[in-house]
């Protein structure tokens, strides 16, 4: 066990080290960490009081799989440049205090199966570039201060388990297209400024357990297509009532 522990320990010291003067072509520096460009697959600074902006440079580390820099006090845009990180899954910077838009380029990392973005200040729309993320699993945007349609795009996300966009001021009508998440387990766009029906196409979503749609501009009729789901758990769609 004791040979197993200084392994780890070792694999650690190659992928990040304290130091004020890193090593060039090999190292990015990042508050105040050394992390290897070859061998960082994993960048979990969580919950460690960071601050300012999230600095451009973190594109260098090509092979990182993880980024969690949620529950900091990161400020600025998310730089466009995360796009350029080809081997991303999960991608966690929730609670924090980052603004500006979703850049387009997050479309660019098409191994992504997490993206947590709660609980900021983000603003803009959502980027239709979203639907290239094809392995998509968990998708949280709720929190936020995003504003104009979901896109329609969103339908395109097959394996999609669980999409939260409430809390924001997003406006429009719900896209059919989500009738076409059959993965989807749990649909939270409670808190917006949507209007329009609730779509019957959410209806063929056999495996949906959680649905909440209140506090919207929503049509006070639910399809009989919604009312029929079996696997429905949990719901509050507002002051609506069944519609044939």
């Amino acid at each position: 066990m004791l040979g197993i522990v200084k392994f780890n320990f070792l694999i650690f010291l190659t992928c990040v080290s304290l130091s004020n003067n890193c090593k060039e072509f090999v190292e990015v520096k990042l508050w105040g960490g050394c992390y290897s460009i070859k061998y960082t697959n994993e960048l979990n600074i969580s919950g460690a009081g960071l601050s300012g902006k999230i600095p451009i440079e973190i594109a260098k580390l090509v092979n990182l799989q993880i980024i969690d820099l949620s529950n900091n006090r990161l400020s600025g845009s998310i730089p466009k440049e995360i796009g350029e990180l080809k081997n991303l899954k999960y991608v966690y910077l929730q609670d924090n205090l980052l603004m500006g838009s979703i850049p387009n380029e997050i479309g660019n990392l098409k191994s992504l199966t997490r993206l947590f973005l709660s609980n900021n200040n983000l603003s803009g729309s959502i980027p239709n570039t979203i639907k290239n993320l094809k392995n998509l699993e968990y998708l949280y945007l709720f929190k936020n201060n995003l504003s104009g349609s979901i896109p329609k795009e969103i339908g395109e996300l097959k394996n999609l388990f669980k999409l939260d966009l409430s809390s924001n001021m997003l406006s429009g009508a719900i896209p059919l297209e989500i009738g076409s998440l059959v993965k989807l387990n749990s649909l939270r766009l409670f808190s917006n400024n949507l209007i329009g029906p609730i779509p019957a196409e959410i209806g063929n979503l056999e495996d949906l357990e959680f649905l909440f749609l209140h506090n919207n501009l929503l049509d006070k009729k639910i399809p009989i297509e919604v009312i029929k789901l079996k696997s429905m758990k949990y719901s509050n769609l507002g002051n609506s009532s069944i519609v044939d």
